[in-house]
């Protein structure tokens, strides 16, 4: 850690803050700095959306900086903000437009640290090649795990000193293994005794791929006649979900909670921990999953191998591959002796290399690294430029430099 003489005043730009995996991981970010390190703000492009209305009280926030898609006048707009805040640092969240507006606004503001947080691989988060005219004039870019870093240098083509790995992160003390969840969520839902659930947590969006986990329940519902689906969250695909349902007739398999504010519990009550993402770089919701000691199976996207291991924490399929996916899932109901054993083995690979905790102080350090180095590049300029107008000034008075 760095000694650091003033905390710092980092703002996170972002689009909005719906109940999505880069929002939540952010706000836990956020809560758990020291403030005596770095003082963080959250700038959200749009409106605040339930998150940001969550943390409005807790942290300074800003909204509804843009007008439409392209309004270029957001750039003086978030450049006088970033002024006004006296922002030190700006990290931009996820691709897109927030990423390439939030690195013009803070370079037009004269901000010391300008990074770019990245959280996917793909659609719908595609760098794209506006972003990366950018490259020059941004500090660091952060992957979320070694091979996403790997994917930022070889397919995004960043330069390779600016590539930073800080893996995300869980409150392994909120998710933990809780044995009375199972019968709470039997209880709460009317499911039968011994029901065998599966589940997935993610935003109701089309990457996330959820029609493949409706179909792998309706081809799993003879050999597991008690086989029952949890979907939390939520978002645009809902209604397409629950039609999908009804077309598979299996409306009284699936549940689609919604947001929930009680997803440690919902994770500890399933028996298997499902993922069926057409791109991702490393979910947190399997972080907590498997922080819950509950084993998962995954679509083999993105980082995801590095924390979904076959034969240890859980197993991996090609993506869409709705057989071997419902293979996959009827597998691991049919062995509890597996279940438990991968589940143990996934929290301790989660607090090992997971944890909030170090998350946090990767954030922290980097963003005190560059400013210390900015500063102390900036003072080195200073003095050379002092003595460079020393040394004309000399030469002037003694009539080697004339003015024109």
């Amino acid at each position: 850690m760095i000694d650091s003489p003033e905390p710092l005043t980092c703002c996170f730009i972002i689009t909005s803050m719906p109940v999505g995996g880069a929002e939540t991981l952010l706000v836990n970010l956020m809560r758990r700095m020291d403030p005596r390190w770095v003082r963080p703000e959250i700038i959200c492009l749009k409106e605040p959306g339930p998150l940001g209305d969550e943390i409005a009280s807790e942290f300074p926030l800003h909204a509804n900086l843009i007008g439409g898609k392209y309004d270029v006048a957001v750039v003086p707009r978030l450049a006088r903000l970033l002024r006004t805040r006296g922002a030190d640092a700006v990290v931009t969240v996820g691709a897109g437009d927030k990423m390439f507006w939030g690195r013009a606004a803070a370079r037009l503001a004269g901000v010391p640290v300008i990074a770019s947080a990245l959280h996917s691989t793909g659609w719908p988060d595609g760098v794209g090649r506006l972003n990366r005219l950018l490259t020059p004039i941004t500090d660091a870019f952060i992957g979320v795990a070694d091979s996403h870093g790997e994917f930022l240098r070889e397919f995004e083509k960043f330069p390779a000193p600016k590539v930073n790995v800080i893996r995300n992160g869980v409150d392994c003390d909120r998710f933990h293994a809780d044995h009375d969840a199972r019968q709470s969520v039997i209880d709460e839902l009317g499911l039968p005794s011994e029901a065998k659930i599966i589940g997935i947590v993610a935003a109701l969006r089309p990457e996330k791929n959820h029609e493949m986990l409706v179909e792998a329940v309706a081809k799993l519902q003879d050999r597991h006649p008690l086989l029952h689906a949890l979907i939390v969250g939520d978002g645009p695909e809902r209604a397409d979900i629950e039609t999908h349902c009804r077309r598979l007739d299996v409306v009284d398999r699936v549940h689609l909670l919604g947001n929930r504010s009680d997803t440690p519990r919902l994770l500890a009550a399933m028996d298997v921990f499902t993922l069926c993402s057409l791109n991702e770089a490393s979910p947190v919701s399997i972080l907590e999953a498997l922080a819950c000691e509950t084993p998962v199976v995954s679509t083999n996207v993105g980082s995801i191998r590095e924390t979904v291991i076959p034969g240890q924490t859980g197993t991996l399929v090609d993506s869409e591959d709705v057989d071997g996916f419902a293979n996959a899932i009827t597998d691991l109901l049919g062995n509890s002796q597996t279940r438990e054993s991968m589940g143990r083995q996934g929290r301790t690979l989660v607090v090992e290399t997971g944890s909030l905790t170090s998350m946090v102080q990767g954030y922290q350090d980097l963003i005190h690294e560059i400013h210390s180095r900015k500063r102390t590049q900036g003072k080195s300029v200073a003095v050379l430029a002092r003595a460079k107008t020393s040394g004309h000034s000399r030469a002037a008075a003694s009539g080697m430099i004339t003015s024109p």
